[in-house]
């Protein structure tokens, strides 16, 4: 029976062969870490309600204690039920009470190179004001506001001064279009926009102002004002009696803004994702069961010194990432973190070692599509800076190919360094699986096990449980900090998550369990190609791609063939030092072939200067779709570079006259 299941997700063929080495805590690790045996996983296997409970109660002050740990009617869940607490009274406030006012919250740094140092109690004060701009523009709790900024201490500000008050904020990335602003805040009926002029980015103002005012003349007719950072001097039109000038509001608001308990239920944020059909899906987070799981995973995952450490995430608070551990786990643990507003190659491509060192940074956390972009860039970059601080490195957004995996664990971490390669989602709100540091053997690519209070669970096509082998990551049981729905649309929530496997959560990835217990995530199962018959994971290949020594990244899609559904079609970034011709395409080709068999050998390997990536360098595959399939290209106005697209297809037409 368990080799039927294994065979009914079958065909998930071209297992990328498992790196033999494996990577023990070191002994000098395991004696300070936070977590240094099986004990938090024991207790949660134990009782998981009462686990949580006592995260809840430990590493948060509740105005009011709850009485029901857990309430569950699937796919409905409530946390901490009963209890009352306020967001940013945990962020803030109780650090300033405990004398810790002075202590650094965020080490901003601008691109252009000018910098600087927020305390918590210069944080907390700016929130008040804040919270009391909001009110003087007529917010109350249950509205919803609109943010769409750059990197810049403003918007964890406004951020927090929406979850003081109890306003949801709904960030909006800054490198969307106008018609994202309209979506979003269409679907929020947020009343207010906070933006700023621009921000900086390669080297140069984007301006951002102007965006907003595209939105606002085509749709979003519940935005009654929009509040403008001057971050830039780029000098935008403002409407009268519609926009308004943050420092000019700053300077006449009150600092005496009380924080206001909050039911744990209470909407903290939306965050909108991408999904099948053309609406965007507003993910709910809420607010107790949510500050819980993303405190406790930012404690134990990154083995988190508050007193000592200074912890760095590299990506944009746009994104989940950054609400979840550059805001509130780093802030509700009182740790100092460091905030980066530019790209990683402005002025030069060692832009962020020379921040590791300068800040002496513990903890970096950063993006595999970074780790690979580093490596294109060469090891003499990290070379050039003392990166000795670094104690814990942490990978997020997508499956780390084991190649990044090592040049990470050697150039960055020193060979060191223990990695702890995190999976989960916007919806999931925070970690899910993921080693901890001090316990947990690691292996190269592998995210390895659910952290303790998360069960998950691999299954076949008809939701039965897969041992050993490829299947669907399903979660078991609820936790804290996952979605509280869909705004507005509650059966899209249950059809969306739940419908798949009954009783199952299932957001669309597949995975593989290896015969140590292992998961090994193959990314979203969309990205799943079907090659006469045989599912082929394009993570799989990708990875067999970088795999080899000419090749410093891939992006793999299925591309239409008329003989076997879909072909496998490859387009690779060369390391420095090599030089495209058909000769090398040919032997990247073969390699893979080698790796993963000769069913998964790609029909083509398109070697190009660079992939279409948007601004936090999330590779655009369904552009490299449309050119796989000669289709006109879709909508480019979210790349970092449209022009990439172009020589892209000049490439691929270049290969077909081969």
């Amino acid at each position: 029976m368990a080799q039927q299941r294994e065979n009914d997700m079958s065909e998930t063929i071209g297992v990328f062969e498992i790196e033999d080495r494996t990577f023990p805590p070191p002994d000098s690790f395991v004696s300070q870490a936070n977590a240094s045996d099986r004990a938090l996983y024991e207790e949660a296997e134990q009782d998981y309600e009462a686990f949580w409970a006592r995260q809840a109660r430990e590493l948060l002050t509740w105005s009011k204690d709850f009485d029901t740990t857990l309430e569950w009617d699937l796919p409905f869940a409530k946390w901490f039920v009963g209890g009352e607490l306020n967001i940013t009274a945990n962020c803030l406030d109780r650090h300033v009470d405990a004398g810790k006012g002075d202590k650094v919250a965020y080490h901003w740094e601008g691109e252009p190179g000018d910098t600087r140092a927020i305390t918590y109690a210069e944080l907390l004060t700016d929130v008040k004001k804040f919270a009391n701009v909001l009110k003087s523009l007529g917010l109350e709790k249950g509205d919803r506001a609109a943010i769409y900024m750059p990197m810049i201490p403003e918007l964890p500000v406004a951020m927090l001064a929406c979850a003081r008050i109890g306003v949801a904020h709904s960030v909006i990335f800054g490198g969307f279009s106008a018609e994202a602003i309209v979506d979003r805040c269409e679907d929020a009926e947020a009343r207010v926009i906070v933006t700023a002029d621009g921000g900086y980015r390669k080297g140069a103002a984007a301006p951002l102002k102007p965006t907003v005012d595209e939105a606002l003349k085509t749709g979003a007719s519940s935005v009654e004002h929009v509040v403008v950072v001057n971050r830039c001097d780029l000098g935008p039109d403002m409407t009268s009696d519609r926009d308004l000038w943050w420092h000019e509001l700053m300077a006449g608001a009150s600092d005496d803004c009380p924080a206001e308990p909050m039911d744990a239920e209470q909407l903290l944020y939306l965050l909108y994702t991408s999904g099948t059909t053309a609406k965007p899906k507003g993910i709910m987070h809420t607010t107790g069961g949510y500050l819980t799981q993303v405190a406790f995973t930012h404690k134990y995952v990154f083995d988190l010194k508050p007193d000592t450490d200074i912890y760095w995430c590299a990506a944009d608070i746009g994104w989940v990432t950054g609400h979840s551990y550059i805001v509130y786990g780093p802030l509700a643990n009182g740790c100092t973190s460091v905030m980066y507003e530019g790209t990683p190659d402005t002025p030069a491509q060692d832009r962020l070692w020379d921040i590791v060192e300068r800040y002496e940074v513990t903890q970096l956390y950063t993006a595999p599509t970074a780790i690979r972009m580093f490596m294109k860039w060469g090891a003499q970059e990290p070379a050039k800076h003392d990166l000795s601080s670094l104690r814990v490195l942490g990978t997020v957004g997508e499956p780390i190919n084991p190649e990044a995996w090592m040049w990470y664990h050697e150039h960055i971490g020193g060979g060191r360094t223990p990695i702890v390669d995190t999976w989960w989602q916007t919806e999931t709100g925070g970690h899910m699986i993921s080693p901890l540091p001090g316990v947990t053997t690691t292996k190269p690519g592998s995210a390895c096990r659910p952290i303790p209070g998360v069960f998950a669970e691999l299954v076949d096509d008809e939701g039965n449980p897969v041992e050993v082998g490829g299947g669907y990551l399903t979660i078991t049981r609820p936790w804290p900090s996952m979605l509280r729905g869909i705004w507005g649309d509650p059966d899209r929530y249950r059809d969306t998550y739940w419908s798949r496997f009954e009783g199952r959560y299932f957001a669309g990835d597949g995975a593989k369990l290896d015969e140590d217990g292992y998961l090994w995530l193959l990314g979203r199962v969309d990205d799943v190609m079907n090659i006469s018959g045989h599912r082929i994971s394009t993570t799989e290949v990708e990875s067999a791609l970088v795999d080899h020594s000419a090749v410093a990244e891939a992006a793999v899609v299925g591309g239409i063939d008329e003989i076997t559904g879909q072909a496998i079609i490859g387009y690779v970034i060369l390391r420095g030092g090599n030089e495209p011709s058909q000769e090398l395409g040919d032997e990247i080709r073969e390699h893979v072939g080698v790796k993963l068999g000769k069913i998964a050998r790609p029909k083509a390997v398109i070697i190009v200067p660079d992939l279409p990536k948007t601004r936090s360098g999330k590779i655009m595959r369904r552009l490299l779709r449309d050119v796989a399939d000669g289709r006109e290209l879709g909508d480019t106005t979210t790349l970092a570079d449209p022009g990439v697209v172009a020589e892209i297809a000049n490439r691929a037409a270049e290969e077909d006259d081969d």
